[in-house]
């Protein structure tokens, strides 16, 4: 495509822009739905000139239009990531992902056109419900492959050479500063054990950040809650790669079964859910992890859930239209750290 302006408004996407993205005649544009999260989120509905071909309708993300917002997101990195996975790596995986039609990114702003999972009757959770048990393990199975391919560097510099770049994500005493501020302010509304990881994070954040680097490499998805992945029947499908780079597998691991699975179904048969993984990843020609290794981490890498959600308490997401979600992901939080005696396995680390 040329270097022609990318849009920033849904209103933007003129058939003229669309029609260069696609390689198709767009003839009309529709704006169906347009909502502000993270990011900017749109559905579009397309027609065609005759004898052009193309998707009917479209899912879009944009930059958030929020000057202050978008050049947060730009900071971070996390519009240009994702833009990056959609380009050069999602096309090369068995994992189930939306298909992704056009990417770009060039300074703050970002576009992605990306396949319209409503028409296949995707389901999609704010949190009222999570991913079943045999759902959870057929996803298990395939990050496992995901993980194993892409354990050497090699592999991951043939198809994603910019996994390399340094981490753009906020320093942990920036995150530090913000989590006192919130353990400050909402001391009645949070439990002993959020407390009690928070004040720990407060006084070892650096060390905290080194608790979930450690381990053996490959490329993740690294945010992999229930807001991030979709039903398409029962396999589990992965949204929202903004975040992903380059960690330890269990990091992976960890956040999905605490912060996508149902909770009960975890309850229920992590220990299961867990071997699966680390069957198919041996399977699979990965790192070898023995289970009482595997649970000792995953333990560990818990307590980030308190990391992931403490920013639900401040004024700005307590007004978003991501409420529900926050709630939901706060209750996953609050049940993995209580069930899994997560302060204690902190003790043995810190």
């Amino acid at each position: 495509m040329t270097d022609s302006k990318l849009p920033a408004h849904p209103d933007e996407l003129t058939p003229a822009w669309l029609s260069e993205a696609l390689d198709a005649a767009v003839a009309t544009v529709e704006v169906l739905d347009h909502a502000f999260s993270t990011n900017q989120r749109a559905r579009i509905g397309l027609t065609y000139e005759d004898g052009s071909n193309g998707p009917a309708s479209l899912f879009v993300k944009l930059a958030p239009l929020d000057e202050g917002h978008r050049s947060m997101i730009g900071a971070l990195g996390m519009g240009e990531r994702e833009a990056e996975f959609f380009a050069d790596v999602a096309g090369t995986l068995d994992l189930r992902v939306p298909r992704c039609h056009f990417a770009g990114s060039s300074g703050n702003d970002f576009v992605l056109l990306l396949e319209d999972l409503t028409t296949r009757n995707c389901r999609f959770s704010q949190g009222e419900w999570g991913v079943g048990p045999d759902a959870a393990a057929r996803a298990l199975e395939e990050l496992a492959r995901f993980h194993a391919r892409f354990e050497s560097e090699p592999a991951r510099d043939a198809v994603a050479p910019w996994l390399r770049k340094p981490d753009r994500t906020p320093g942990s005493e920036a995150t530090s500063g913000l989590m006192r501020f919130v353990l400050d302010e909402n001391a009645d509304a949070l439990s002993d054990t959020y407390k009690a990881i928070g004040e720990r994070y407060v006084e070892h954040h650096a060390r905290f950040h080194e608790i979930w680097d450690e381990g053996p490499r490959t490329y993740t998805h690294g945010d992999l809650h229930i807001g991030n992945v979709f039903l398409d029947d029962e396999r589990v499908g992965f949204l929202d790669w903004g975040l992903s780079k380059t960690s330890t597998h269990l990091r992976d691991v960890s956040y999905f079964l605490t912060m996508a699975v149902d909770i009960e179904a975890r309850r229920s048969h992590e220990r299961a859910l867990l071997e699966t993984y680390l069957g198919a990843l041996k399977a699979a020609g990965g790192v070898e992890i023995s289970l009482d290794e595997a649970w000792a981490t995953y333990r560990r890498q818990a307590s980030y859930t308190v990391i992931a959600t403490f920013l639900a308490y401040m004024p700005s997401y307590a007004d978003s239209d991501g409420v529900a979600l926050s709630e939901g992901l706060l209750r996953h939080a609050n049940a993995a750290i209580e069930d899994l005696e997560v302060v204690a396995a902190l003790n043995e680390a810190l």
